[in-house]
């Protein structure tokens, strides 16, 4: 990962990936769907693109930082919904990696890969939005109930939005993410 994450194609990616995070993100928060108990960021289907990319981790983070700034968010969100981000990020860019090991790649092995890459970042953000919730928004509601609602949300964002995403793009993918 570490080899090429300098160049200026990588930061070329990574740029991209920030930026159509944050337009995702605009546009889920003008339909009011991106923010308080029940999230569906638009911009988390592109959590899967660890999978295809190292340049996607540094490409999220970002993107989260300023979509979330750029929108409103409370800076302590701004710090902790980015940094559940990144986390999210580096576990499906490390399941990606044990799947390239295998040889024989079918469509139920990529399949399972787009589930499992889905998983990091909805764990992430369900362990650390619902006390921002809570604590920092102040919203009516129950830890647990804030695990559930944005669990909702991410698995509809990350997990079904992702998993669409991941196979639209996955036979393109040398296309779109060469070193």
């Amino acid at each position: 990962m570490m080899k090429n994450c300098f160049t200026p194609l990588y930061i070329a990616q990574a740029g991209v990936i920030a930026a159509i995070y944050v337009v995702l993100t605009w546009v889920a928060s003008l339909l009011g769907i991106a923010n308080y108990a029940i999230q569906i960021r638009l911009s988390e289907a592109l959590t899967i693109l660890p999978l295809l990319t190292p340049a996607a981790i540094p490409g999220l983070y970002l993107g989260c930082i300023i979509a979330n700034f750029s929108t409103g968010c409370h800076i302590i969100d701004v710090i902790f919904g980015s940094f559940a981000t990144l986390i999210g990020a580096f576990g499906t860019y490390f399941i990606g990696k044990f799947f390239q090991k295998q040889e024989n790649r079918t469509t139920m092995s990529l399949n399972i890969e787009r589930i499992l890459g889905a998983i990091p970042p909805i764990v992430a953000n369900v362990i650390v939005v619902p006390p921002i919730l809570a604590f920092v928004y102040h919203l009516e509601g129950t830890i647990p109930f804030f695990m559930l609602t944005v669990g909702i949300g991410e698995i509809i964002s990350c997990g079904v939005l992702g998993f669409l995403l991941h196979a639209a793009i996955y036979p393109h993918r040398q296309f779109l993410f060469r070193n």
